[in-house]
């Protein structure tokens, strides 16, 4: 049994497509940019269906429009921890898992100066999104096959979000900020006893929150946290409730 999700021909939306055709990429699209969550008929972006039919926008542009509704933003962005959100939009947009922390505060701070629909704008805009998937493919998961510049432990971490047709994006948590913060690899099972693998768990890392302070001369002032690997996931969270904006998580050396 593979341990990857099954590898499927990408759905591509071609010239002179029969209603078919089109049904199987606007299904494609709601699997895949929502999470394989439960779809009601009255959830269906009626307008934007009707403009791909009709060829006043492409496979891309219908993405988009999923990923800006109300729809998506409900189900993961108010719902969500932001990191568990970031995670989520690199799967939905551009099939696999993020690569490491500085792409995390990337998307933190274009959210946090320009808003909602620029972060999401910024995954479909990318070169990576054209390069993959051009106009007219549905985004689908990449890293269960070799892709240019990516590293082994992708691998590890897009199975950590996909999981199979099975599952679902429902979840507040991320999954993946620990081991982006740690820079370690993400566990696919756990170890046998006597394999050599390397544990994580000893280490200690320190976060760096900026906290914002009132009126608009106020200088931001930074503080910082130690933690164990255990308490990672859980002081991240803490800190996004107290509405700190966390600037960067180094390991502390010995």
């Amino acid at each position: 049994m593979s341990l990857w999700v099954e590898t499927t021909a990408p759905v591509e939306l071609r010239p002179n497509f029969t209603e078919d055709d089109l049904q199987t990429v606007i299904r494609a699209v709601y699997k895949q940019v929502l999470g394989n969550a439960h779809l009601l008929e009255g959830d269906r972006l009626d307008e934007a269906e009707s403009m791909l039919r009709n060829g006043d926008i492409t496979v891309k542009e219908f993405v988009r429009k999923v990923g800006q509704s109300a729809l998506y933003q409900s189900k993961f962005f108010d719902n969500s921890y932001q990191y568990r959100f970031i995670e989520l939009n690199c799967k939905h947009f551009l099939g696999r898992a993020p690569q490491d922390q500085v792409e995390i505060a990337r998307h933190v701070l274009i959210y946090s100066e320009e808003g909602y629909g620029a972060d999401i704008d910024s995954y479909i805009d990318s070169d990576e999104y054209n390069e993959s998937f051009g106009e007219n493919v549905v985004p689908y998961p990449r890293n269960n096959v070799s892709q240019t510049g990516s590293k082994n432990v992708d691998f590890n971490r897009t199975f950590s979000l996909f999981r199979g047709d099975a599952t679902s994006d429902s979840g507040q948590s991320s999954r993946l900020i620990s081991d982006l913060g740690a820079n370690a690899s993400s566990k696919i099972a756990p170890a046998a006893k006597g394999s050599g693998n390397v544990s994580n768990t000893g280490k200690r890392f320190r976060i760096t929150v900026a906290k914002a302070g009132n009126g608009a001369n106020y200088r931001r002032s930074n503080s910082t946290y130690e933690v164990g690997y255990a308490q990672l996931t859980q002081k991240i969270q803490n800190i996004h409730k107290l509405g700190g904006k966390i600037a960067s998580i180094t390991e502390v050396t010995q």
